[in-house]
């Protein structure tokens, strides 16, 4: 360093310090990035790579992008996995002595991305935070940076943190460094794929200092407040992540006002798979909105909104008077069409305010954010004025906490124009009358320009030079420029400042002192400006906490509506939720097929689930006839119903469910070395170590990876241990082609049959989607193979083998029936002698010297065990 430039030894020193980062350092109007970081971010962002001192065997790397316009480039460093770290000018150039101080004043990484403009809208942005073991549990604490949400919980179990991580989907996780965070990735390999992973130094989140800065940050003297002072797990989480926000930001971070402590007793559980299988909020085949759950649920009208009720679908209630307050609340806006409407509109207009509040408070907000705010804020009495004397409790506590902010308002609107310019130091940015200095200045902005037009056509007159004009540029300020015939006969005041081709500029002393009033004037008329915004901005984060709660009944109210709405277009009804273990749905339909552009009515179909005599419903009928799609329909009406949805059906009775399970498709996972049949059995040992009596289990095809044998035996065993363990006697739905467990029906009185009706005609079958009693007697996959359309030789050769093998496995030759054919020629049966087997056949032997018309009753089962010894 000793042999560089005074600003490469300063960029190196900073650098330093940010090793695993991209540094953008500031230059004047570019950031500029040097060595292997310049390397990097030309191949990823596609810039000229070029180099400083080109040509001399030490040149160094160099590449940069235009400040104004950084926001994409960092969004595609970051996407690409990388962090930034902005390297700003901390003083002003004109003013520092020597090289321009410079600092780093926050680094952007996935987890900690700021610019909302490159984030989904209904989508948090996580940064998460995990430390714990199974010995004394895990604490996981999550951030959205943008929102200032801060949420945390202890957990006991891996497969309760695989929930969660798969229900959050952080963009960041933060591990420790040592041997916990080694073990905590090796745990949750798969859960944290796509995800940037950093380590943290263990004294991060040791427990005490864990206490100390999360005391200092709330200013707090206990977490009481909190809920999570005995969560010793959860407190080490949340202390590890607020130490690396308070090191990456630089800020205060004063819109992350609370730490909300959560339960996962107090939602229903919902793993992996099932989220995954029920395509609650993406789909399986693409991993779009549309087609899920979500995609058909989200009419909302705010990205606050649409993220609540994305939340609302990965954490359903199992407390019933939660889940009663807001069927209450939709049943109200359902009654009052009109009233809905209105609603909704005057939610249209309002911006999102909780990611707003957040670059307000991080002094990252712009003119045009502050307006926005304001705007959104003006639309809350017409809200407040709808929402008077509903009578729903739910509402009525929305209504109380929606602040007004009235005072707030009029102080926006007093100081800003309604159209600010992006670029805060452009001017033009605060109204006429708000500030008398800024008027004065203003005045004698226009003033100054004024004279200098009146300037230019009293020296023409005094000249009679006409040609003259008084222009300006950076350099020179402003100057008369005269062509150069005329130079020669000019007023003695006049000056020369520079020769031209075809001119001559000049000043003049009454010329320059009033340019110095003029800039003068104009330059402190920019600053004035921006200092006059920035009180503005901090006045409006004072108030961020009132801001934050609005938002948060805004987006409770826009989820409802979206419900309510939702409910009213597809006739959905209102179910009836309690505490026994009893499911009935009648007419139930599910709510994204029957969305669907199909060629075929949707066919709704009824369930009931109990305890006492319909524990488990084993369900046969062949492939494409509906099976899954009534089962998932089944989990999806319950699930929604403890959103506090109503539900698409004719009525519903719906006891609460503690959990849902799934076991359904097929799926191996080549990075932990397991087939499909093992994935299968540990999704189903998952289930059967979990589930409870409270429990809702969707079984599709279990034992299917394997040979017939050993699945029908596992799924028979599977289907008893259900039934008999009184500790797991869960509301199971079996759907299965292995006809042989119709028969558990027999020795299980808990246990019926059900199967999918089809109808058979012309030798094809058509589905008609009906779940009825009885087991079927028939799979009809020859014929789900001609409508998928196999070839008429492998259908009609497919019958041949399937009545060979319905005929019994060997002939009276004992030859394969299976390899019968009505066209094919049998090859002629010649078994091969093994090398090294004997001529002699014991069995053979023995039964030659038998003489059975001497043999009598005893002597021959003698004689029959004899053989089975031998055999």
């Amino acid at each position: 360093m000793s042999t560089t430039t005074p600003l490469m030894r300063q960029y190196l020193q900073i650098k330093s310090e940010y090793e695993d980062a991209i540094l953008f350092f500031r230059l004047g109007d570019f950031y500029e990035m040097f060595l292997d970081d310049a390397v990097t971010a030309s191949r990823v962002l596609g810039i000229t790579l070029t180099s400083r001192n080109k040509g001399d065997k030490d040149a160094i790397p160099l590449c940069g992008i235009p400040y104004h316009s950084s926001q994409g480039y960092i969004a595609k460093l970051v996407g690409s996995g990388y962090k930034v770290a902005i390297c700003e000018q901390v003083e002003d150039p004109k003013t520092a002595k020597g090289i321009v101080r410079r600092e780093v004043v926050r680094v952007v990484t996935p987890g900690l991305v700021t610019d909302t403009d490159t984030l989904e809208p209904k989508e948090n942005n996580y940064l998460l935070a995990l430390v714990g073991d199974t010995a004394s549990g895990y604490g996981l604490a999550h951030v959205d940076i943008t929102t200032g949400e801060f949420r945390v919980t202890q957990l006991e179990t891996t497969e309760k943190v695989v929930s969660e991580l798969a229900s959050l989907r952080p963009r960041e996780i933060l591990l420790p460094v040592e041997v916990e965070g080694d073990s905590l990735q090796q745990q949750f390999l798969r859960s944290l794929e796509g995800m940037l992973v950093n380590r943290l130094g263990d004294w991060e989140f040791e427990t005490d200092r864990a206490f100390e800065t999360i005391f200092n940050f709330f200013k707090c003297g206990s977490l009481q407040a909190f809920g999570c002072q005995d969560l010793p797990q959860a407190i080490r989480a949340a202390g590890g992540l607020l130490s690396y926000l308070q090191r990456t930001q630089m800020d205060d971070l004063r819109h992350i006002r609370n730490l909300t402590t959560y339960h996962t007793r107090d939602h229903m559980v919902l793993d992996e798979a099932t989220r995954r299988n029920l395509e609650l909020t993406a789909t399986l085949q693409d991993g779009r909105k549309k087609g899920s759950l979500l995609g058909v649920l989200d009419r909302t009208v705010t990205a606050m909104g649409g993220r609540l009720l994305r939340q609302w679908i990965h954490y359903p209630l199992i407390d019933r008077n939660r889940i009663t307050r807001r069927q209450d609340a939709l049943e109200v806006l359902l009654d009052d069409s009109l009233g809905r409407f209105d609603l909704s509109e005057a939610l249209d207009g309002i911006y999102d305010l909780e990611r707003l509040n957040g670059k307000i408070s991080m002094a990252s907000a712009n003119a045009k954010d502050i307006v926005a705010l304001r705007d959104s804020l003006q639309r809350l009495p017409r809200i407040d004025e709808l929402l008077r004397d509903r009578k729903s409790e739910l509402l009525q506590s929305l209504r109380d906490g929606i602040d007004l902010l009235p005072e707030l308002v009029a102080e926006i609107s007093r100081a800003l124009v309604d159209d600010p310019p992006f670029v805060l130091r452009d001017g033009g940015i605060i109204r006429d009358g708000y500030n008398s200095e800024l008027d004065e200045l203003r005045g004698m902005s226009r003033e100054g320009k004024g004279w200098i037009a009146r300037l230019e056509q009293q020296e023409k007159a005094r000249t009679g030079i006409s040609a003259m004009k008084v222009k300006y540029n950076r350099v020179f300020g402003y100057f008369l420029e005269v062509p150069r015939r005329f130079s020669e006969d000019l007023p003695a005041d006049y000056q020369r400042k520079q020769t031209l081709a075809n001119a001559e500029r000049f000043i003049t002393p009454a010329l320059k002192e009033y340019e110095e009033k003029v800039l003068g004037a104009e330059e402190r008329l920019v600053e004035l400006e921006y200092e006059l915004f920035q009180e503005v901005r901090k006045k409006t984060s004072e108030q961020g906490a009132r801001i934050q709660q609005t938002a948060n009944m805004l987006a409770q109210l826009d989820a409802l509506l979206s419900l309510a709405d939702l409910a009213h277009d597809r006739q959905y009804v209102r179910p009836l939720i309690d505490d026994k273990d009893v499911l009935v749905i009648e007419g139930g339909r599910h709510p994204v097929v029957e969305q669907m552009n199909l060629q075929e009515p949707f066919v709704p179909n009824d369930v009931q689930l109990d305890l006492q005599e319909n524990q488990i419903l084993i369900i046969t009928g062949p492939n494409m006839a509906g099976k899954s799609t009534f089962m998932r329909q089944v989990a999806l009406i319950t699930l929604m119903a403890q959103m506090g949805s109503f539900v698409p059906a004719d009525k519903a009775r719906i006891g609460v469910v503690d959990r849902i399970f799934t076991r359904v498709g097929a799926s191996d996972n080549l990075a932990k070395g397991e087939s499909t049949f093992m994935v299968e059995m540990n999704e189903t040992a998952n289930i059967l170590r979990h589930a409870t009596s409270k429990s809702l289990l969707i079984l599709d095809e279990i034992g299917r990876g394997t040979s017939t044998f050993d699945g029908v035996s596992i799924a028979w065993s599977v289907a008893e241990f259900l039934h008999d363990n009184k500790e797991i006697a869960a509301k199971t739905l079996f759907a299965t082609h292995y006809h042989e467990l119709t028969d558990l029906c027999l020795t299980r009185k808990r246990i019926k049959n059900y199967n999918i009706a089809v109808k058979e005609w012309n030798d094809q079958i058509i589905f008609l989607r009906k779940i009825v009693a009885g087991g079927a007697s028939r799979s009809y996959g020859i014929q789900v193979g001609r409508l998928a359309g196999l070839p008429q030789p492998v259908i009609d050769r497919a019958k041949e083998i399937l009545h060979n093998l319905e005929a019994g496995e060997f002939s009276r030759e004992n030859e394969p029936r299976i390899g019968r054919s009505k066209t094919q020629a049998a090859p002629k049966f010649n078994p091969q002698l093994a090398l090294f087997s004997s001529n002699d056949d014991p069995l053979r032997e023995r039964l030659t010297l038998v003489d059975v018309s001497r043999t009598t009753p005893l002597e021959a089962l003698s004689l029959l065990d004899e053989l089975k010894k031998l055999l």
